[in-house]
């Protein structure tokens, strides 16, 4: 009800709240377009004023909370057409930032051509948050441990960002750049992603490992897509998650898997490429040797699971 209020009426709203005896202010937009949000985007950039992006809102409402979150402008897409667009077809598929993980999770499309992706989906907070949380702001947000980016990877998807000329297109492996960092540019922001349409012979897989078995950020994680035909690999992407600085495409391990049956012997290898990779740092949550004996694992077992799909 409040979203259908909020549609499309363009606002500028000051939020004001005492914290520690000190007043921060936080301004509100909701655009009514796309045109419109890059234009706010860019006025703000010009005179210096922090924008964050409302989509879903599950992190950027909890971060307006913690210490040391600046005064910003808060803007608000989660109304805009673009943003909001699922498109499932021979063509490809459209994921627009604003579609919350709850509804991607019950496309049953989607369930069929990208099991990995949803899975990844169905492991960011409980049932109430995916509500309203989207897999395009686990991209944004940008943390190491986001357990939907490496199954992205995994299943080439695309960024499709709005700029003040149009829009640009980036793989997702190079969207990330480092802790909390994204490569977005002053004026744009994420409209939604791309992937391919998988082919029959085509299927992914995504696991992680956590200490606890519900709501608990990952310790590892690995997102695999396979394409297998006559029983030979003729097509891999392997992602890893939580042990770099951000998730990263491992091509070592895909180049061990294409052209072979995918035995235990060349999934072991895919394993090691995945461990080489890895970059891990060692915390209350586990070694970096612990963390890259995990990844070579949990690749191990997507790769048999996405080969067991299809």
């Amino acid at each position: 009800m409040i979203d259908q209020e909020w549609q499309h009426v363009k606002l500028l709203v000051h939020y004001e709240k005492i914290c520690e005896g000190e007043m921060e202010s936080y301004s509100y937009a909701a655009p009514n377009s796309v045109s419109e949000a890059v234009a706010l985007l860019s006025d703000n950039a010009s005179v210096g004023r922090q924008t964050q992006i409302l989509a879903g809102g599950t992190d950027v409402l909890v971060q307006m909370r913690g210490r040391g979150h600046t005064p910003r402008a808060i803007l608000d897409i989660k109304a805009l057409v673009e943003t909001n667009r699922l498109e499932v077809g021979a063509e490809g598929i459209y994921i627009g930032s604003a579609v919350s993980s709850a509804v991607i999770n019950e496309n049953q499309q989607l369930q069929a051509a990208l099991p990995g992706l949803l899975e990844a989906a169905d492991l960011i907070g409980s049932t109430q948050i995916q509500g309203r949380a989207t897999i395009c702001g686990n991209l944004c947000n940008a943390s190491p441990a986001g357990d939907s980016i490496p199954a992205m990877i995994a299943a080439s998807a695309v960024c499709d960002i709005a700029t003040a000329t149009g829009t640009r297109e980036l793989p997702v492996e190079e969207f990330v750049v480092g802790v909390g960092q994204n490569a977005l540019l002053p004026g744009e922001f994420l409209l939604g992603l791309k992937l391919p349409m998988p082919t029959p012979l085509t299927k992914d897989a995504y696991l992680r490992f956590t200490p606890r078995t519900e709501m608990d950020i990952a310790v590892a994680g690995v997102g695999v897509s396979l394409t297998v035909k006559d029983g030979i690999c003729t097509a891999a992407r392997v992602a890893i998650g939580a042990v770099a600085p951000t998730a990263r495409l491992v091509p070592e391990a895909a180049n061990a898997l294409v052209g072979t049956d995918l035995n235990d012997r060349v999934l072991a290898d895919a394993g090691e490429a995945c461990k080489a990779s890895a970059s891990p740092i060692s915390d209350k949550r586990g070694t970096a040797q612990y963390r890259k004996k995990v990844v070579a694992v949990l690749c191990r077992r997507a790769i048999a699971l996405a080969h067991q799909r299809i």
